[in-house]
C-alpha cells in the first residue's frame, strides 16, 4: 500500500520507525530468545542450563551499541554449553552475534566471530548427534557452517552499507564547507575589485572636480570667460563619473558572463536538483504549469530556498534519503516543495544546534510577500513549503 501524496509506502514507514527504535528491538529480541531459551529448559530444568540459556540471549540487547561485548558473552556461554553437553534454542543467539559483530563491531572481533562460529560448527554435531552417525553429524556440521558464513556475510554488507553513508555525510559536510570557503574567497576578491573601480571612478573624478571648483572661485572675479569654462569642465567631469558609476553598478548586478557565472534563478532548478544527485542523493524534480518571467531578486530566492532544503537533508536526512522537489507554476504564486522520508542515514547524524538555515529562507520569502512552512512529516522526514507571489513583483 502506498500514500499517492507522499509517495511513501507503510514498508517505507516501518524501515523509518525500526531506524529509531532498533535498541529498543534488540532489547526485546533479546528478551523474547532468552524466554523461549528458558522455557525450553523445563525438559532439563537445572539452574545451571538456565543461566546458560540466558546468558547465549540477554547479551544481544546491546548487539550494536557494544559488539564486541555482547558478542563475547555469546561466545562464553557458548562454551559452557558445550561443556555442560545442554543444547538450547538459544544457540541463535550466535548467529546474531556473529552478524552484530561482522557489521558494528572491531575487523579483529568480526574476523574472531567467524572463526569462533565455525569451530562451533564443527563441535556442536559432534557433542549433542554424534550418536547419529558419521553422515549425520557431517551434514549437521555443513548446514551449522553455512548458516555461520551467511550471517558473518549479511553484516559485512550491513557494515559496507553503514561505511558508504558515512562517507556520503561527510562528503556533503565537506562540499558545504568547501562552498563556504569559495564563497568567503569570493566576496574577499569582489570587494578588492570593487574598491579598485571605485577609485578610479569616484576619486580621479571627485579630484578633477574639486580642483576645478578651487580654481574657478578665484578666476570668476578676474575672467568671468574662464570661470565659466571651469564649470562646463565641472560639469563634463561629474556627467561621465556618473555614466561609470552607472555602467560599474550594472556590472555588479550582472556582469558578463566570461568573468562570472549566471545569477541564479527559478528555472536553474533542474541543474540545482543533477548536482545534488551526483553527490549521491536519491532526488526528484517535477516542474508543473507555465514558466513566468521574475524578478532576479524573487527569482534568486527561489533557487536559494530550494538549494537550503536539499542541503539541510544531507546534512540531516543522510544522502540515502529519499526526496522530493516540486516547482509548481500557478495563476497566483510560484509554490515549491522539498520532502524526504527520512530514511537516510540521520540516525548518525546529529543535527547542529544554533543553524539559521530556516530562518534564512522564511526571511527570503518574506522579503517578496511570501511564506515559508517547514517541520517533520507524519512517518517520518521532513518537509519545507515555499510560497512566493507574484503580486509582489510591484511590475504591471
Amino acid at each position: 500500500m502506498q500514500d499517492e501524496s507522499t509517495g511513501r509506502t507503510v514498508f517505507d514507514a516501518v524501515v523509518a520507525w525500526t531506524r529509531v527504535n532498533s535498541v529498543l528491538l534488540d532489547a526485546f529480541l533479546a528478551l523474547a530468545l532468552a524466554g523461549l531459551s528458558v522455557l525450553a529448559t523445563v525438559t532439563d530444568p537445572s539452574a545451571l542450563g538456565v543461566v546458560v540459556a540466558a546468558g547465549m540471549t540477554l547479551p544481544l540487547a546491546v548487539r550494536r551499541r557494544f559488539p564486541e561485548v555482547s558478542g563475547g558473552l555469546v561466545a562464553l556461554f557458548g562454551l559452557l554449553q558445550l561443556a555442560l553437553l545442554t543444547p538450547s534454542v538459544g544457540s541463535v543467539g550466535v548467529l546474531m552475534a556473529v552478524y552484530a559483530l561482522a557489521g558494528y563491531g572491531r575487523r579483529w572481533a568480526s574476523r574472531g566471530g567467524l572463526l569462533l562460529g565455525l569451530v562451533g560448527s564443527l563441535l556442536c554435531p559432534v557433542a549433542f548427534f554424534s550418536g547419529a552417525g558419521f553422515g549425520a553429524v557431517v551434514v549437521l556440521a555443513a548446514l551449522i557452517a553455512f548458516s555461520v558464513v551467511a550471517s558473518w556475510a549479511l553484516g559485512s554488507l550491513r557494515r559496507a552499507q553503514r561505511l558508504n553513508e558515512l562517507a556520503l555525510v561527510e562528503r556533503a559536510r565537506l562540499l558545504e564547507n568547501e562552498r563556504e570557503n569559495e564563497s568567503r574567497l569570493a566576496t574577499t576578491a569582489e570587494r578588492q575589485r570593487i574598491a579598485r573601480e571605485m577609485h578610479d571612478v569616484v576619486a580621479h573624478s571627485l579630484s578633477v572636480i574639486v580642483a576645478q571648483a578651487d580654481g574657478g572661485r578665484y578666476a570668476a572675479r578676474a575672467d568671468p570667460a574662464v570661470a565659466a569654462q571651469v564649470l562646463e569642465t565641472i560639469s563634463g567631469t561629474g556627467r561621465q563619473a556618473l555614466a561609470d558609476m552607472r555602467n560599474l553598478l550594472g556590472v555588479l548586478r550582472t556582469g558578463p558572463g566570461e568573468e562570472r557565472a549566471p545569477q541564479p534563478d527559478a528555472t536553474m532548478v533542474g541543474d540545482l536538483v543533477d548536482q545534488v544527485r551526483a553527490s549521491g542523493l536519491e532526488v526528484t524534480a517535477e516542474v508543473r504549469g507555465e514558466v513566468r518571467d521574475l524578478p532576479p531578486a524573487m527569482g534568486l530566492a527561489a533557487y536559494r530556498i530550494v538549494q537550503e532544503s536539499l542541503t539541510n537533508v544531507l546534512k540531516h536526512a543522510g544522502p540515502r534519503a529519499r526526496t522530493r522537489v516540486e516547482v509548481r507554476w500557478e495563476a497566483d504564486a510560484l509554490r515549491l516543495v522539498v520532502e524526504d522520508d527520512g530514511l537516510g542515514a540521520g540516525s548518525m547524524v546529529q543535527p547542529s544546534p544554533g543553524g539559521q538555515g530556516l530562518v534564512g529562507m522564511a526571511e527570503r520569502a518574506r522579503l517578496h510577500g511570501g511564506s515559508v512552512v517547514s517541520g517533520p512529516r507524519p512517518g517520518g522526514g521532513f518537509s519545507v513549503r515555499a510560497t512566493l507571489p507574484y503580486s509582489s513583483r510591484g511590475e504591471r
